[in-house]
C-alpha cells in the first residue's frame, strides 16, 4: 500500500527547529549565497517561451539508446579501489574501496507528480532496482522529481539502506515509509560517517531551488554532496549554476579523483541555477580538476535544447580545455583513472535514424507511381 502523497511531508518539531537554525533559512525559507531565485532572468521570457514551443531542436532521442547491463562487472573487485556506472540522469552508483553510495536514485518512468503527465524517460534504467547490489548509503541533493523520486524511495523503503539528505528532505522520506533512524539530514558543511567501513559523506553549497508543489519552495534545502574515503574523494553537483562556492569547496573537501556536475537542462534564462556544459567546465576548474563524469542529462526532456547537445558541446569544449573526460555507455562500470578516451556513444543514435531515413527513401522510389 503506497505511503503517503507523492508531493512529501512536510516539517515539523525538532526537525523543522533545525533548519530553522541553518544560516541559509530566512524568513521561512532557505536561500542561495548569493540571493539568486528560480525565476527566468528579467526580459527573458517571452522568448524562452517562443523557444519552447515553436523551437526546432529535436529533444527526444529518435531511437532507443544503447544500454549495457553492469551486473557482471560488478561482480568483479575493483581494481583502483574506484568505480562509478551512471544509470541515468543523476543516478549514479559509485563504488568507493568497497563500500557502495546511490545518488539521486529514479527509477520511475516520469519525473512528475502524475503517472499519466510530465517529462517522460527516454530508456529503462539498466538495471531494475532488485538487481543492484548490497548498498551502503544512498544520496538525495534535494527534492526536485528528477532528484526524488516517489516510487523509487517506496521501494527502497522496503531495504535497510541509510539516507543522506539536505536538511528538511528527511520529512519526505519519512511520509513514504523510510525510518527516522535511516535518515540522516545535513547542512552545508556538515559530515557523516557511514555506519560500515571508513566512508564520510559531506554537504557542501549548490546554487538552486527545491519544491514539489504548490507553497512549498525553498522550504527544503539543496546541496551538493563529497564521498571521501582515506583514498579517494568524489563530488556530486546535485543540481547547481555556477558559484564561487565551488573555490572553497576545494579549499575545504579537495582534491578530487572523480567530479560529477550536472550538464544538461540549462538554458541562458535559468543559467544561474543549472550550469549546461560550459559552466560545468567553469565549476570544474574552481574545483581543482579531476575525472569528469557529466551527469543530469540523456534521460529526460527537461529543457529546450537538443538531447545530445550537452555531450557534443562538453566534447567540444572539453577536449579544447583537455580536461579528463569520463562519459561511458549508460550502465557501464568506469574506473576514472583508467579511461584515457572518449567514445561518443550517443552518435549511433543518428546514424542509425540516417540509415533508416535512406532505407525508407529507398523504399518509396521503388513503390509504383
Amino acid at each position: 500500500m503506497p505511503k503517503g502523497s507523492v508531493f512529501g511531508g512536510k516539517a515539523h518539531g525538532l526537525r523543522l527547529e533545525r533548519m530553522r537554525s541553518s544560516p541559509r533559512f530566512l524568513d521561512g525559507f532557505f536561500k542561495n549565497t548569493a540571493g539568486v531565485g528560480p525565476g527566468l532572468k528579467p526580459g527573458s521570457a517571452f522568448s524562452t517561451m517562443g523557444e519552447f514551443f515553436f523551437g526546432g531542436n529535436q529533444r527526444t532521442p529518435p531511437g532507443p539508446l544503447p544500454l549495457e547491463s553492469p551486473l557482471a562487472t560488478w561482480a568483479r573487485p575493483v581494481d583502483t579501489g574506484l568505480r562509478a556506472t551512471w544509470l541515468g540522469h543523476s543516478t549514479v552508483l559509485l563504488e568507493v574501496d568497497g563500500l557502495r553510495v546511490l545518488t539521486d536514485p529514479v527509477w520511475g518512468e516520469r519525473v512528475s507528480p502524475w503517472a499519466f503527465a510530465g517529462p517522460k524517460r527516454f530508456h529503462p534504467v539498466p538495471v531494475t532496482l532488485s538487481q543492484l547490489p548490497p548498498l551502503d548509503a544512498v544520496i538525495v541533493s534535494h527534492d526536485h522529481y528528477d532528484h526524488l523520486d516517489y516510487p523509487t524511495i517506496l521501494e527502497l523503503a522496503r531495504t535497510d539502506v541509510p539516507f543522506y539528505t539536505s536538511l528538511g528532505v528527511g520529512s519526505h522520506l519519512e511520509a513514504w515509509g523510510i525510518a527516522p533512524e535511516r535518515i540522516t539530514e545535513l547542512d552545508w558543511w556538515e559530515s557523516a560517517t557511514l555506519p560500515r567501513g571508513e566512508l564520510r559523506l559531506t554537504a557542501a553549497p549548490s546554487q538552486h531551488f527545491s519544491g514539489r508543489g504548490l507553497g512549498d519552495r525553498n522550504r527544503t534545502l539543496w546541496s551538493s554532496f563529497v564521498i571521501e574515503s582515506p583514498k579517494h574523494k568524489v563530488f556530486f553537483s546535485g543540481d547547481t549554476g555556477l558559484t564561487p562556492e565551488y573555490g572553497e569547496i576545494r579549499q575545504r573537501l579537495g582534491p578530487f579523483d572523480l567530479v560529477m556536475l550536472e550538464v544538461g537542462a540549462y538554458h541562458p534564462a535559468w543559467g544561474d541555477i543549472h550550469l549546461g556544459p560550459e559552466n560545468a567546465l567553469k565549476a570544474l576548474e574552481l574545483l581543482g580538476g579531476g575525472a569528469f563524469l557529466p551527469v543530469h542529462w540523456g534521460t529526460f526532456n527537461l529543457a529546450i535544447h537538443a538531447w545530445d547537445d550537452p555531450a557534443e558541446t562538453l566534447v567540444l569544449l572539453g577536449q579544447e580545455q583537455r580536461a579528463h573526460l569520463v562519459m561511458p555507455k549508460l550502465g557501464v562500470p568506469v574506473e576514472p583513472s583508467r579511461v584515457e578516451t572518449i567514445d561518443p556513444w550517443w552518435r549511433s543514435i543518428r546514424s542509425g535514424q540516417a540509415a533508416r531515413e535512406a532505407a525508407q527513401g529507398g523504399q518509396r522510389a521503388l513503390e509504383p507511381r
